[in-house]
C-alpha cells in the first residue's frame, strides 16, 4: 500500500537528514562548513571561431518588399501571412490560423 506524500512539505538532503555527529565519528579530517569556491577566470573568454569565417567586410544585401493588398500581418506572432490563413481573434484583431 503506497503512503501519501506531503509535497508541500521542506525536503531534506543526505546530509541533513543524517547527524553531522556521525559523520565526523567516521572521518574526523573532515571540515565542519564546507564552502564552494569556483575557480574561473573572467579573463578566460571562449571564442568560437570557424576558420574561414572572417566576415567583417561583407554586406548584406535584402530587398525589402512592401506588404501587398492580398496580405496581413497576425497581431500575435507579427509574421505577414495571406488572407486566406487571417482569422479574427476575440478582441477583433486579426490572427494567424497558427497563432488561433
Amino acid at each position: 500500500m503506497k503512503t501519501a506524500s506531503d509535497y508541500d512539505a521542506r525536503r531534506m538532503s543526505d546530509g541533513e537528514s543524517q547527524d553531522p555527529a556521525e559523520l565526523r565519528e567516521l572521518d574526523p579530517s573532515l571540515p565542519g562548513a564546507s564552502t564552494a569556491v569556483v575557480d574561473e577566470d573572467p579573463n578566460d573568454v571562449h571564442f568560437f571561431e570557424l576558420p574561414g569565417a572572417d566576415l567583417s567586410g561583407e554586406e548584406l544585401a535584402v530587398t525589402v518588399i512592401p506588404q501587398q493588398s492580398d496580405e496581413f500581418t497576425c497581431s500575435s506572432c507579427f509574421l505577414v501571412q495571406h488572407r486566406h490563413r487571417m482569422v479574427l481573434s476575440s478582441s477583433g484583431r486579426p490572427i494567424c490560423t497558427d497563432c488561433a
